[in-house]
């Protein structure tokens, strides 16, 4: 559980480069793969999720902020996810510095009506809920034809040219 209002802003800011690296690899076309042949659920929209998932989980706890509506449609424009991803997160960090505090972080609350968790456990969700849902992105990106990022380590290809490197030494 985070401690400070500043230890998950460290721990956001490194999480949302990783968000970003993803999304940005995005294109307009990617955004139509789909989940499965009997998921309705693109690639776009889990794009998209992750926009509107912040205002969604962080508004249901009272954090006040602007950002794009996660009821909105998914966008067609790749860059339109990374732009509204951009804004909804610094919207987010913003946000958190001027209302909450870190005593609050340890205080008890109901998320969406059911969830019993602290302040500190919802930031934690939050990172979490990022994770898992761009995990399913770089898969859905590869299946679109697209070379997906590594993230906490190399992928196959970024993986294959630095093994490629030391051999040549």
């Amino acid at each position: 559980m985070y401690r400070s209002i500043d230890e998950f802003v460290e721990d956001w800011s490194r999480e949302e480069e990783a968000t970003l690296k993803v999304l940005k690899v995005l294109t307009d076309q990617s955004l139509k793969q789909a989940v499965s042949d009997t998921q309705p659920r693109t690639l776009g929209d889990l794009g998209w999720h992750l926009v509107g998932a912040l205002g969604a989980i962080l508004g249901s706890t009272g954090l006040q902020f602007e950002g794009p509506d996660y009821k909105h449609p998914t966008p067609s424009n790749a860059s339109h996810i990374v732009e509204s991803y951009r804004v909804m997160s610094s919207a987010v960090v913003d946000a958190l510095k001027q209302q909450w505090t870190d005593t609050q972080l340890s205080e008890n609350l109901l998320l969406f009506g059911s969830m019993n968790m602290t302040y500190g456990g919802v930031l934690n969700m939050v990172i979490r809920h990022q994770i898992h849902h761009r995990g399913q992105m770089t898969i859905l990106i590869r299946q679109a034809g697209l070379v997906p990022p590594g993230v906490y380590g190399p992928n196959e290809e970024e993986g294959a040219a630095m093994r490629a490197a030391r051999n040549q030494k």
